[in-house]
């Protein structure tokens, strides 16, 4: 850790970070801004030996609960692993980067604010589809397709029904007015 002086004249002690380029331990701030939810700290550093730039990010550690697999195995949430399986079930979906990273977010801070320090696969997995029933249901079939691990066609059926039921909620408002086709026979889609 190096000393740099605070505004008010103090010395506060600014954390040492290797450039990722050369490696040199010696870098300075060129400039610090708060994250849009005040929940992290982006800092521009320029390396002091090879003058390149490089962003880093600060945020408070907080304690998350341990994720308890089915086998019994207790894991550590792994923000990253969420935000993939997000982004593969929002493949090809009109569905933002941003919006994915504000979901795994909020069930990062639903984790949080639990209390618990152990919680089941199964809970966090439920957290995920309720998140991404209200953002787009054909991730959410994705999504809930390898989590749930249907056995047969059949199940997934019963799945999208349940689905359909709530259908004005999870289309475009405009949708919630119209009629399908499939309303005016009486048929439910066909896959």
């Amino acid at each position: 850790m190096s000393k740099v002086a605070s505004d008010r004249g103090e010395a506060k002690v600014e954390p040492i970070v290797k450039c990722p380029f050369c490696g040199q331990l010696e870098s300075k701030v060129t400039d610090s801004r708060a994250g849009t939810a005040g929940d992290v700290i982006r800092r521009r550093r320029e390396c002091e030996t090879c003058a390149r730039r490089f962003t880093t990010y600060e945020r408070v550690e907080e304690v998350v609960p341990l994720v308890v697999k089915k086998d019994g195995r207790r894991e550590t949430f792994e923000r990253q692993k969420a935000l993939s399986g997000l982004r593969r079930a929002c493949d090809k979906r009109a569905v933002p980067l941003e919006r994915i990273e504000q979901i795994v977010d909020a069930i990062e801070r639903e984790l949080i604010d639990s209390g618990e320090k152990e919680i089941p696969s199964e809970k966090v997995g439920e957290r995920v589809m309720r998140h991404l029933r209200e953002v787009d249901p054909v991730a959410y079939v994705r999504f809930a397709s390898v989590y749930r691990q249907f056995k047969d066609i059949d199940e997934l059926r019963s799945e999208i029904d349940q689905l359909s039921s709530g259908r004005s909620v999870l289309t475009r408002p405009e949708a919630a007015n119209d009629k399908t086709a499939s309303e005016d026979n009486g048929e439910g889609a066909q896959p």
